[in-house]
């Protein structure tokens, strides 16, 4: 019988991020693990906790870090920073330095190859177009790079290379997942807002929103491809979802939903790579 490598694979979504928290606590419940871990902006932080804690106990601690989280921690708006960054006298609106932060304080390993479980991180080399996919390297910086949204935060350099948010170019990396040899591959995808009572109207707000709803298409694409290729689980995202990716104010009632969603999902028969696609959709046109 062939050997079954199991990939894990989370997409970004700023602070949606926790709906893959209560994913992976359920999925941790149940007794699937990951071999290879893929990830991509705040996925690939999600991913590198997961990758160095693959269990129920790593997942809850995943979840109280998550509890703690303020916007100013992530996205610490600044007049200045912000007016200089509009002038064209900065890269970015934000300064990464409270990501780069958060990164630091919680993880336990200083490079992505130490972690238990292998992992990658996909990032955008903003000068080629090219997308870049890193299973070496200092865990800061590969992971503020991976999330380092375009106009957002500033780009980060390494090994001669301009790196920014790998959603650009691949929010939900099953790609990734198969190029590396996955056999089986469950995606946990933040979604997106689907049911915002009213527009955002705050810059940072709008310009996060709109890249959220550019991208999720990409991963519908990417399930009717290789749903025949692999064995290929997409965990439902939430929807109804009233959530702003930048809104920090209600991550445990997200990793509550998330859990039970994902609980119910996995004692039901919708397991399968038939129809994932179409729940996709189903969620892109609430």
């Amino acid at each position: 019988m062939p050997t079954v490598t199991t990939a894990f694979v989370f997409s970004g979504g700023g602070s949606l991020g926790a709906v893959e928290v209560g994913m992976m606590l359920a999925l941790a419940e149940a007794g699937i693990a990951p071999d290879l871990v893929v990830g991509t902006s705040v996925g690939a932080i999600n991913a590198a906790w997961v990758a160095d804690h693959p269990d129920v106990a790593g997942a809850e601690q995943l979840a109280s870090i998550w509890y703690g989280i303020r916007r100013s921690d992530v996205f610490p708006t600044r007049l200045l920073t912000g007016l200089l960054g509009f002038l064209g006298r900065r890269d970015s609106l934000l300064t990464a330095a409270g990501l780069r932060r958060l990164i630091e304080a919680n993880m336990s390993t200083d490079r992505i190859e130490a972690t238990r479980v292998p992992l990658h991180v996909v990032a955008a080399d903003i000068t080629t177009g090219l997308e870049v996919v890193m299973t070496s390297g200092p865990t800061v910086d590969v992971l503020t790079a991976s999330a380092a949204i375009p106009g957002v935060f500033p780009p980060v350099e390494i090994g001669g290379r301009t790196l920014v948010d790998g959603g650009v170019l691949n929010n939900t990396p099953v790609s990734c997942a198969v190029g590396a040899g996955a056999t089986e591959v469950y995606v946990l995808p933040t979604g997106y807002a689907c049911a915002l009572s009213q527009p955002p109207r705050a810059a940072l707000d709008v310009a996060i929103h709109a890249v959220t709803l550019m991208i999720h298409q990409r991963l519908a694409a990417d399930v009717d491809e290789y749903q025949q290729q692999v064995d290929l689980h997409v965990v439902p995202p939430l929807c109804p979802l009233e959530v702003s990716p930048v809104d920090f104010g209600q991550t445990r009632e997200l990793v509550a939903r998330a859990r039970a969603s994902t609980q119910r999902w996995l004692a039901s028969d919708a397991r399968s790579g038939a129809g994932q696609s179409s729940v996709l959709r189903l969620h892109s046109h609430r």
